[in-house]
């Protein structure tokens, strides 16, 4: 859609979209920045791969998250995709009015992001873009760096419940 394009008036409802995509399962992540000398952070379930080369990906995030101020200034941050034990550390950096960094459990990189220990794979990441969409933003970010931990699974989420991969579960 483009900006001079207005919204059609039969569009979903709200909880009838939510609906639809409660049951589609989505892999989690704590999106992880230095703002104003402090760590800042957020669960993210919309996390996904642009383009391989060059080698992009993006989140949305809603305009009246808490977080939305430090994103909206800093150059860099990590996206930690979190391991199939960590729903834990998912719940925590969800939860709104609490120091999320508080309970430890992460280490910052010597170019200053927080980084969450023991995710399967984490990615430093700068800023491309700030798109306005709907009530939220789009962040466009450049991969910059990655570590990956091949013998940890992720962490999934669907219709509002943690769940576990493992060789069991493929077909």
């Amino acid at each position: 859609m483009t900006a001079g394009e207005q919204l059609d008036a039969r569009h979903l409802t709200g909880e009838a979209f939510k609906s639809v995509f409660r049951r589609h399962p989505a892999g989690v992540a704590v999106i992880a920045m230095s703002h104003e000398g402090r760590p800042v952070g957020f669960t993210a379930t919309s996390v996904i791969s642009v383009s391989a080369e060059p080698p992009l990906l993006a989140f949305s995030l809603a305009a009246t998250s808490s977080s939305a101020p430090a994103i909206a200034a800093v150059d860099t941050l990590t996206v930690s995709l979190l391991a199939d034990h960590q729903d834990d550390v998912s719940a925590r950096f969800a939860t709104r009015g609490v120091d999320r960094f508080a309970a430890g459990g992460w280490f910052t990189l010597p170019t200053g992001e927080p980084v969450i220990e023991g995710a399967h794979s984490w990615i430093r990441a700068r800023v491309l873009e700030r798109t306005p969409v709907g009530g939220s933003f789009l962040i466009s970010l450049l991969a910059l760096q990655a570590e990956v931990r091949p013998d940890a699974s992720p962490l999934v989420f669907v219709d509002r419940t943690y769940h576990r991969l493992g060789p069991e579960t493929a077909i």
